[in-house]
C-alpha cells in the first residue's frame, strides 16, 4: 500500500488543498526551535504551515504515529492519531486552529469565511480526499475528535524547549 505522504507528493490536487487552505506543506518539516518530548520518544517534524508550525510524527514507526502540532509562538497539542487522521482533520476543517470553543456555531463561522473566499471548497476537499483515498467525517465529528485526542491521550506528549527545560503551552484547553 501506498504511503499518505507518498500520495500527497504524487496528487498535485491534493498537495494544493492541503497546501491552502489546509496550510500544511511537506517542505516544511524543520522547526525553528530545537525541541523534545518530555516522554524522550522519538519526535520527527516532516510538515509545516505558513506561519512558522510544525507537524512531528511522535514516537517509532510509521504514518500511524500521533501527530503533534507546535506553533511558532510557544504552543503545542497532539492533533491526530496517526497521518489519516491528520489529513481528515485538514480536508474538513482546515480552520481548526481558530476552534477554541469547538461549538458547531464556531467551527460555522469560520468555515464560512472560508467558502466566502473559495467558494469551490467542498468540491476541491472531496476530490482531494478522493485522491488520497480517505473517507471524510462530518465537520461536528472531526472536532469531536481532535479535542479528544489533545486533552486526553495529549497529556502524554508533552513538548518542551529543550535550551531552557520549559514545556510549550497547550493549544487546545480541557
Amino acid at each position: 500500500m501506498q504511503s499518505l505522504i507518498t500520495a500527497i507528493v504524487e496528487h498535485d490536487e491534493a498537495a494544493d488543498f492541503l497546501a491552502w487552505p489546509g496550510d500544511f506543506d511537506l517542505d516544511r518539516g524543520d522547526h525553528v526551535e530545537d525541541v523534545h518530548l518530555a516522554s524522550g520518544a522519538a519526535l520527527e517534524g516532516f510538515a509545516g504551515d505558513g506561519a512558522g508550525g510544525t507537524y512531528f510524527f511522535c514516537g517509532d514507526g510509521g504514518e500511524e504515529r500521533p501527530v503533534l502540532y507546535a506553533d511558532s509562538e510557544g504552543g503545542a497539542a497532539l492533533v491526530a492519531m496517526g497521518l489519516p487522521e491528520l489529513l481528515q482533520l485538514l480536508l474538513v476543517a482546515p480552520w481548526w486552529r481558530g476552534c477554541r470553543a469547538f461549538s458547531a456555531e464556531e467551527s460555522r463561522e469560520l468555515a464560512a469565511e472560508y467558502v466566502e473566499d473559495m467558494p469551490d471548497l467542498e468540491v476541491r476537499r472531496d476530490r482531494a480526499a478522493a485522491a488520497l483515498g480517505l473517507d471524510l467525517p462530518t465537520e461536528a465529528e472531526v472536532l469531536a475528535r481532535l479535542r479528544e485526542v489533545a486533552t486526553e491521550a495529549g497529556k502524554d506528549f508533552l513538548l518542551i524547549f529543550t535550551p531552557e527545560d520549559e514545556p510549550y503551552d497547550s493549544l487546545i484547553k480541557d
